[in-house]
């Protein structure tokens, strides 16, 4: 029996709930500890939330490459299905533990650039309304959010940087 209790808090961490403990010590309350609280949904909740979040920012993207000829559509349907995809990560792990994985030093810099290369792309498309200027910017956004995802696998930058400089070295 212990070891399906074991097995069982695993998986509520997994899922960014929180693990009742007997010696629990109450702390300071922050604005995310409070936030968190007040956004209690079950397993099967949160699944159905990410599964959700996460085909409709799919769907997003790949339907906006239907509209790529038309830039400011494009940036429009492509950064909302990145946020939205992005916000799907939030209902597995808790919107504490997203943004405290996303402000982690390790990948601090590349969240900053994706987050923004967003803000850029929607501002280009929906107030500048120049065409080469959001295409540049989803450009951006799109080198972001790999930069971003690759923070997420060991190694994985560096890597990539190793290969592109190799691949681009101009030395004969």
């Amino acid at each position: 029996m212990e070891k399906m209790n074991q097995a069982l808090e695993k998986m509520k961490m997994l899922v960014g709930m929180d693990v009742e403990d007997e010696e629990s010590v109450p702390q300071s309350e922050s604005f995310m500890d409070d936030f968190n609280r007040n956004c209690t949904l079950s397993t099967k909740q949160r699944l159905y939330g990410f599964a959700i979040c996460l085909t409709t920012g799919i769907a997003c993207t790949l339907l906006s490459m239907l509209v790529f000829f038309n830039p400011i559509k494009f940036g429009i349907t492509f950064s909302f299905g990145n946020l939205l995809a992005l916000g799907s990560t939030a209902f597995l792990i808790g919107p504490k533990r997203q943004v405290t994985m996303m402000l982690d030093p390790v990948r601090i810099y590349a969240t900053a650039i994706y987050i923004a290369s967003i803000i850029v792309a929607l501002f280009c498309a929906l107030y500048v309304r120049n065409k080469l200027l959001t295409l540049l910017s989803i450009i951006l956004e799109f080198g972001a959010l790999i930069w971003y995802s690759l923070s997420y696998v060991p190694f994985a930058r560096s890597m990539v940087s190793k290969v592109m400089m190799a691949c681009f070295d101009t030395e004969f």
